[in-house]
Order: structure tokens, then C-alpha cells, then sequence
């Protein structure tokens, strides 16, 4: 998959698709067991596009790299890839990425009674409330995290 940078934050840095060609790659026929194993395929039959599988709306999506750790307990961290789309409308619970004083952030959105917070995860940073006095936007919601298998269990 191509990546054309397109801006550089101190928390983000933002890329966009190259949606021009297919990136179609083997994809397994069946299933893979994370239970008892299954039969053993010999061959891969069907091909997995992952612009089209990952892309639903070519002209409001980019991605974007994941500088710090705030969201590690969510399973994105250093050096992830965040599929962001800019279509959608943000919901209570959405994981996004925000444009705040200045910054941009990956928070999860969080609709409360007494305001509006980016809830992290990862016990070490704080929730952030919204003021009225905030420069803020959420400029994308996450549809996926792509990121290198990090091995065993913590």
C-alpha cells in the first residue's frame, strides 16, 4: 500500500491513499481456527483488495502514524496506522481524531451530562474536557487500526 504524506503533527502524522490501482493480495478460503486447528488449506483461492476493503470513501480518508501512547489499552500505539474517515458523523463512544487548541489527538468521544470528553486509554493520561472556550473539531472518525503484531499477552 502507498502512502503519500501529507502533513506532519507532533501526535499524528497524516498520510493519504494511493487509490489508483488494486492492491489485491491471497486471502485464506477459509477461516483460521484461533480454537482447535482446522484442516490445512493447500492453496489460496480468492484475492483481497485492501484499498476496497479498507477505503469506503476514497475522497475523505486518509490514514494516519500514531505518535505516544495514550490509546495503547485500546490496541493502538506507537508507530499504528489509523484509517480515518472524515464522512462520518461523530457518535458517543467513537474512537476519533480531534483537532484541539491547536493539536491533534486520537481520543475516544464521550458524551456525558456534564459535557463533552476525549477519554483515553491508558491510565497514565487524564480524560480531557471540552470548554466552551476550546478550539476544537473532530476532524475524522477511525474505522481501522493497522499495526504490527506485538506478540503474546501483557
Amino acid at each position: 500500500m502507498k502512502l503519500t504524506r501529507v502533513c506532519n503533527t507532533p501526535a499524528i502524522d497524516f498520510y493519504s491513499p494511493d487509490l489508483s490501482g488494486e492492491l489485491e493480495l491471497p486471502l485464506a478460503s477459509t477461516f483460521i481456527s484461533a480454537g482447535f486447528p482446522s484442516p490445512a488449506e493447500d492453496h489460496l483461492e480468492l484475492k483481497l483488495d485492501l484499498n476496497r476493503a479498507l477505503v469506503r470513501h476514497p475522497n475523505s480518508t486518509f490514514y494516519g502514524r500514531v505518535k505516544g501512547s495514550s490509546m495503547i489499552d485500546a490496541g493502538i500505539g506507537e508507530g499504528d496506522i489509523l484509517v480515518i474517515d472524515k464522512s462520518l458523523e461523530p457518535k458517543d463512544g467513537d474512537v476519533a481524531v480531534c483537532f484541539l487548541d491547536g493539536e491533534f489527538t486520537v481520543k475516544r468521544i464521550s458524551k456525558q451530562d456534564d459535557g463533552l470528553f476525549l477519554i483515553p486509554a491508558n491510565e497514565e493520561f487524564r480524560p480531557i474536557r471540552i470548554s466552551g472556550e476550546s478550539e476544537f473539531r473532530v476532524w475524522g472518525i477511525v474505522t481501522y487500526v493497522i499495526h504490527k503484531f506485538r506478540g503474546g499477552v501483557k
